[in-house]
């Protein structure tokens, strides 16, 4: 199992809101989610090579909704 920290962060209000108004439009994000998707994006962005976040960038932009079921 991958460990997790627990990362406490002030926003400005209007990001937050903007934020609250995507994960209500879309609700296979979550604040989790969207956050990690967020750092992993600035990451590697900015060159990082570590495979980790190169994983959770490309989950971050291709990972399935929760509710959608599959079948192959």
């Amino acid at each position: 199992m991958q460990a997790h920290v627990s990362v406490e962060n002030e926003f400005p209000e209007d990001l937050f809101n903007a934020m609250a108004a995507f994960i209500e439009k879309h609700p296979e994000w979550d604040q989790y989610r969207l956050v990690q998707a967020s750092v992993a994006a600035f990451l590697f962005q900015q060159g990082s090579k570590e495979p980790a976040v190169v994983q959770h960038y490309l989950n971050g932009l291709f990972q399935r909704p929760r509710h959608v079921n599959c079948k192959i």
